[in-house]
């Protein structure tokens, strides 16, 4: 019997001994590679030996919903020793994506042992599988998120609004959401409406009762034409759900269970504005609006200044399109408008107003007509275009000179009147500012420090005028770069030649084709002979310029040389002008 029992203890010994001597394994295993965003992640440490300081990774774009839950398992088969402990995470994915979940790392028999990271691809929501004894499908039968959109088929710029409706049955309780998938509204003008003071209300959701909450609104303006989706918005929401089991008082037990629901993906059809009748000026406006123009006065002296206001009023998309330009004589000298919007977004959408004031100030004395304004805008209530039109105003300048001749002779006439100041030196003599005073002991220049430094003064200049002579040689040298200097020199001559002759339509556009010349021939380094169109569009295409910077260019070449026989006004002129500062500071930044 004692024999028997050292061949137990023996082949206990044994058995022991190649547990431990076994290879040490740790591992982590998924339950997915690949998931919705409303479905949830299991995550297992396993290791084939017990360890210490078992540290997991970060689970970054990840909740942890339970764990860590630790499992050990020891059993014996055929003599051999199995040893299995696990640490078990159930994770829920904060958003869409492929992220890695990181290294675990745990120590064992004094050696740290690491898992090999792995990758996992979040997708869209997806169906649950229908289970009625599982705690997570009651949930999702009993929580519902609805985006109810206003309009299917809108016209561009048309306000449409989306409103999530989250729906809970009265059964289950909600301890709290979290938004963990908001969508991009890509090719809209979005405006998001607080809903903080919302609250539960009773409703209907495919027939039974519910109560709902509206979650968010938002207000759209597609920005394009054709089919549009909307992204769904996903929500995590910690749940109560009712079970089969009743505590001793018979009350229904809760098993608290974590969801992501999500509200469908949308799709409208966006269509285009019709272009039968489609005004030349139309800008984009879309709704139901009024339009104004007014002066603050109409009579005042030369010098003085009056503010013209242009306004449009009413609901639509505001914001989104400008406001018509006003065109006014040359002796009226016009400042840059100050933009003004008192608009407000609810789910009518935009409604308010949006204003552009001018300053104006008269030079001579005269009556100056302010012609004719117009609005053009697409009226949503008779799918039609419609136009609205100003009065003109006149303004009466009382006062002032009449022209630039006239206030030189009445300049003239005005010093011949005036009678010669005859000047006695008795009458005032004047007030010394300096003395003449001699100092007692009179100081010497010798060994001053006025005198030291004079003294060295030549021979610190010398390695400065040696390098001022090498930069000079160097800079001669530079025959290209010399080049590109004076064309650079001559661009902002000729654009500041074009700037003073605003309002002098053939000298300004005189200016500004040389200045644009001269750039080429600074950027590009081309001659006037190689400048036609098709050379200049493709060296600019060459060197990797936007098509639009290029078009803009090769426009405003052709504005010169169209402009001397077409009639064009300040505001034109002007804004040419900005145009070229623009598009050569463009081109300066993207050519290669």
């Amino acid at each position: 019997m004692s024999f028997i029992k050292y061949i137990s203890i023996f082949l206990i010994i044994l058995s022991t001994s190649f547990a431990s001597a076994q290879e040490v394994e740790f591992v982590m295993k998924t339950s997915k590679q690949k998931l919705g965003i409303n479905e949830r992640l299991r995550v297992d440490f396993v290791m084939n030996q017990d360890g210490d300081n078992f540290n997991p990774p970060d689970f970054s774009n990840f909740s942890v919903v339970g764990g860590p839950n630790q499992s050990v398992s020891n059993s014996w088969i055929n003599g051999v020793r199995t040893y299995k402990k696990t640490y078990s995470y159930f994770l829920s994915p904060q958003k869409r994506g492929v992220f890695t979940i990181g290294q675990a790392a745990i120590v064992i028999q004094g050696k740290t042992y690491k898992t090999i990271a792995q990758k996992i691809e979040v997708t869209a929501a997806v169906d649950i599988p229908k289970d009625p004894n599982d705690p997570s499908y009651l949930a999702s039968e009993g929580v519902h998120l609805v985006a109810e959109v206003s309009k299917a088929n809108p016209y561009l710029n048309e306000a449409i609004t989306v409103v999530y409706k989250l729906y809970i049955s009265p059964t289950i309780g909600v301890d709290h959401m979290n938004e963990i998938d908001s969508p991009k509204y890509s090719d809209f003008w979005s405006q998001i409406i607080n809903t903080q003071n919302e609250q539960v209300q009773n409703g209907k959701y495919n027939g039974e009762d519910y109560r709902f909450l509206v979650y968010k609104k938002a207000v759209l303006y597609p920005q394009k034409t054709g089919k549009l989706e909307i992204e769904p918005l996903s929500l995590d929401i910690a749940l109560r759900v009712p079970t089969n089991r009743r505590d001793i008082f018979g009350s229904t037990l809760m098993s608290r269970v974590n969801r992501t629901i999500s509200a469908g993906r949308k799709t409208i059809n966006v269509k285009a504005l019709p272009e039968a009748g489609k005004p030349l000026d139309f800008t984009g406006a879309v709704g139901d609006f009024t339009f104004d123009v007014n002066a603050s006065k109409t009579e005042l002296d030369a010098t003085e200044s009056l503010q013209l206001k242009i306004a449009v009023k009413g609901s639509g998309n505001l914001k989104l399109f400008k406001l018509p330009k006003v065109s006014l004589p040359s002796s009226l000298e016009v400042y840059e408008p100050e933009h003004n919007e008192n608009v407000k977004t609810n789910l009518a959408g935009m409604q308010g107003s949006i204003t552009d004031s001018y300053t104006i100030v008269p030079q001579f004395k005269g009556k100056y007509p302010i012609p004719s304004i117009s609005f053009s805008y697409f009226d949503l209530k008779s799918n039609s275009y419609k136009r609205l039109s100003s009065d003109e105003i006149l303004i009466n300048v009382l006062n002032g000179p009449a022209s630039h001749s006239t206030d030189a002779n009445n300049q003239n006439a005005s010093n011949s009147n005036k009678q010669a100041v005859v000047l006695n030196s008795d009458h005032f003599a004047f007030i010394k500012t300096a003395t003449t005073f001699s100092a007692i002991k009179q100081d010497f220049f010798f060994k001053t420090k006025l005198f030291w430094s004079l003294l060295l003064l030549p021979f610190l200049a010398i390695p400065i005028a040696i390098l001022i002579r090498n930069k000079r040689a160097t800079r001669a040298a530079d025959v290209s770069g010399n080049k590109v200097r004076r064309a650079n020199k001559l661009v902002k001559k000729y654009l500041s030649n074009a700037k003073k002759s605003l309002g002098q339509k053939e000298a300004f556009y005189i200016a500004l084709e040389k200045a644009l010349h001269n750039y080429l021939k600074a950027k590009l380094h081309i001659e006037t002979s190689d400048m036609s169109k098709d050379k200049i569009t493709e060296i600019l295409t060459t060197k990797q310029v936007d098509t639009q910077v290029v078009n803009d260019f090769i426009s405003l070449i052709e504005r010169c040389e169209l402009a001397r026989y077409t009639p064009i006004d300040v505001v034109t002129m002007q804004e040419d002008f900005e145009k070229a500062g623009q598009t050569i500071s463009l081109i300066d930044k993207q050519a290669r």
